[in-house]
């Protein structure tokens, strides 16, 4: 009997991955995820399906007007958030993706604010939506401060004496780093959806910068369609699974 599509596409994929190692040269892939990964360590997902964030209208805690509004509200709801992540720990998904460093020239466009990926030793990643263990200041948002543990309040200031709040991404906000994650997009060889339904803009368009030549793989435990025409890959599995069938094919590992 002849292989069958998957088994001819895991074939290719060890062949040309063999040769790029042998001549010193890496395919690139880049991996786009979201909250569904994190999901697997334990963190809440973005929303719920009352439509609220840990029982919290998005309106009241993540946008600018929330915090002018509410600004201790606000300040309270990501340190819940950042002490949640403080104890999570990386899953089999995120160690997949630092492993497949070995084969591959990976750079990592998260949607998440979590710093998992980092805890799994992941060396390129780029943060769209901001990242929860940092803040800013309130005057100038190019300064930036690393947090050593998970609280944020009032009366905590920058190097330039202004209050200082979360470096997230707000509703209404503008996300910086999306034409630097459109580039890395648009030189993929091997382009991963994992763990995002592909339904927050703009990140959701990374897709759409990504080579008609590169391979596309998305996982999802949703039956999840994307649009555009593109010969796509599915596997309808949660992160971690879906991960790991997809260095399967990829390495032969």
């Amino acid at each position: 009997m002849g292989l069958g599509p998957l088994e001819r596409r895991r074939s290719l994929c060890r062949i040309i991955t063999t040769i790029n190692l042998q001549v010193g040269k890496k395919e690139k892939l880049v991996v786009l995820s979201g909250a569904g990964i994190s999901a697997e360590s334990g963190l809440a997902t973005f929303r719920g399906s009352d439509g609220l964030w840990e029982g919290h209208h998005i309106e009241d805690v993540a946008t600018p007007e929330a915090w002018r509004k509410n600004p201790e509200r606000v300040l309270e709801f990501y340190n819940q958030r950042r002490k949640q992540a403080f104890h999570a720990e990386p899953n089999r998904a995120h160690h997949i993706i630092r492993e497949l460093e070995e084969f591959f020239d990976v750079v990592v466009l998260t949607q998440n604010v979590d710093n998992l990926h980092e805890k799994a030793g992941s060396r390129n990643i780029i943060h769209l939506h901001g990242q929860l263990f940092q803040c800013r200041s309130t005057k100038n948002e190019s300064i930036v401060v690393d947090m050593e543990g998970w609280e944020l309040n009032l009366g905590d200031l920058g190097p330039d004496g202004a209050q200082l709040r979360p470096h997230i991404v707000w509703f209404g906000e503008e996300v910086p780093m999306m034409g630097k994650a459109a580039d890395e997009a648009e030189t993929a060889d091997i382009f991963v959806v994992t763990g995002t339904s592909m339904q927050v803009y703009p990140a959701a368009s990374l897709i759409d910068f990504v080579p008609l030549h590169a391979q596309i793989f998305v996982i999802d435990p949703a039956e999840l369609r994307l649009r555009g025409g593109r010969s796509i890959q599915y596997f309808q599995e949660n992160a971690t699974t879906g991960m790991e069938k997809l260095k399967a094919i990829l390495t032969g590992a």
